[in-house]
């Protein structure tokens, strides 16, 4: 075989120089362009306060969820809640009337 035999057939099965190159930019762009998307996002402290709240109010209502199940399945605690804050206030409102 001579040497310009096995050139063209060693071209027909690889890229060209040229080909690689023009992958190469497109996938540097691509990188880029995301790269670009990401310090974008990052710059906007507008929509990463608004993405906080969300999470925020979503975290909140998951645990007012939770709370609300926990007192369903078992009221005890809540009721005996209840009933001491009554009990005191009702203690501060007879000492006031002794007082008075």
């Amino acid at each position: 075989m001579s040497d310009a035999t096995s050139r063209d057939e060693t071209s027909a099965d690889e890229p060209t120089e040229a080909e690689q190159l023009r992958d190469e930019i497109a996938e540097t762009r691509e990188e880029l362009g995301e790269t670009v998307e990401a310090l974008a996002a990052k710059a906007d402290v507008k929509a990463q306060a608004r993405a906080k709240v969300e999470e925020t109010k979503a975290q909140a209502q998951q645990k007012v969820e939770e709370t609300s199940e926990q007192v369903k399945e078992n009221p005890f605690p809540v009721a005996a809640l209840a009933g001491g804050i009554a009990a005191g206030v009702l203690l501060l409102v007879l000492l006031k009337r002794r007082r008075g």
